[in-house]
């Protein structure tokens, strides 16, 4: 079985008020010796973990602005991750874009590199949202990137959707919908708009410079895209997530699931089962320190953590409860050897007797009124 590959470029041109990725405004980037470092610490981690001897099943290049480093530079970290694991004939392998980066020459590079799943951080189709947003591109590169990715190969491509945005209306949220499907897509992402401490738009929201859109308001909006996306032929299958059966993001699958993956590049994320428990560590966050320790020691950790069996057994319950299906009783007894009622049946009860959770055909998963405090069910297993 194959294993989830994370590489993280945290370069951007310009750094969006919501958003608090490990990323950075830049005119230039030390792309070469990036990769450099990529590659070494990709070499470094094929040597033990749980990867060691798997090949690779999905591949992510996150960001940050992934597409405006050279396919080459791409294909480079591909290649490396070949020659180092071995890669699955039917592997994966992901690049988030920004529209406002990509030609078709550079789309045509990139699936010859490897690339085969495109996923482009649309959010919205009113430019006035998007200049609200921060964002350098508008909807009209937007749908000619899409155009572009499909005349490159792209048959699996994602768009990136943010909702309840200060201003937005109930109607723009459903006009945003409509114009992503009409590019055919085969996977769509709606974000709910959240105000993270250390970013822009939280200091803004703390000032009374913008004005969060009310809950109800906010609850209308996500009950209008799960609406509007399956009717369109997009079902969901996570929280924020909706493609066709078949379609799904099988690197996020990874997460979801609780299992192993590997993250490499600044302030990446790796997490290594081991039996029921198992590591999480993280990598120096500041690219220029990165470099640095990945060259000159293989790693850059800045920090780990051991996961004790109490706190995996909770992970992934409220991980797999992210996913529309939910999760089987018998897969978390076959993880930690213990029933799932033994270890939170008193903590499930009122959320099954409240309707938040669904049980049925021993399987356990969110209700539609839980899909809207899925917050606040989560924090029970946690």
């Amino acid at each position: 079985m194959g294993f989830s590959l994370y590489a993280h470029i945290p370069y951007c041109h310009a750094k969006c008020p919501y958003c608090d990725f490990n990323s950075y405004a830049a005119s230039s980037w030390p792309e070469d010796r990036y990769v450099d470092a990529l590659i070494a610490e990709l070499s470094s981690r094929a040597e033990s973990g749980p990867w060691k001897n798997q090949p690779v099943a999905t591949i992510f290049f996150g960001g940050g602005t992934p597409s405006l480093f050279r396919p080459e530079s791409i294909g480079r970290v591909i290649d490396a991750a070949a020659h180092r694991f071995g890669i699955e004939d039917d592997a994966e392998i992901t690049l988030e874009a920004n529209p406002g980066t990509i030609d078709d020459a550079k789309l045509a590079g990139l699936r010859a590199a490897g690339v085969n799943r495109i996923s482009f951080g649309a959010q919205s189709f009113n430019n006035a949202t998007l200049k609200l947003l921060g964002r350098i591109h508008s909807a009209d590169q937007t749908r000619a990137a899409a155009r572009a990715a499909h005349r490159a190969g792209f048959e699996r491509l994602n768009l990136d959707l943010i909702f309840a945005v200060p201003g937005q209306s109930l109607e723009e949220v459903r006009s945003d919908i409509e114009a992503a499907a009409e590019l055919e897509p085969d996977h769509i992402s709606a974000y709910n708009l959240t105000f993270e401490e250390g970013t822009a738009f939280f200091a803004d929201l703390k000032g009374g410079k913008i004005r969060q859109l009310s809950s109800d308001d906010q609850a209308a909006m996500y009950a209008a895209v799960r609406e509007e996306l399956p009717r369109r032929g997009f079902p969901m299958y996570e929280i924020s997530n909706y493609a066709p059966p078949g379609h799904e993001a099988r690197h996020n699958l990874t997460y979801w699931r609780a299992e192993s993956y590997l993250g490499i590049g600044a302030g990446a994320h790796s997490y290594a089962r081991n039996g029921a428990g198992g590591r999480r560590w993280w990598n120096e966050r500041a690219p220029s320190r990165y470099i640095e320790r990945a060259l000159s020691r293989g790693v850059a950790e800045a920090g780990a953590e051991t996961i004790d069996e109490k706190t995996a057994a909770g992970e992934f319950v409220f991980l797999n409860l992210r996913l529309r299906e939910g999760f089987a009783s018998a897969d978390f007894e076959r993880r930690f050897g213990r029933d799932f009622d033994s270890v939170f049946g008193a903590r499930a009860a009122p959320l099954l007797e409240s309707g938040l959770l669904i049980r049925s055909a021993d399987r356990i998963r969110l209700s539609d009124r839980g899909l809207e405090l899925a917050d606040a069910v989560f924090a029970e297993f946690v």
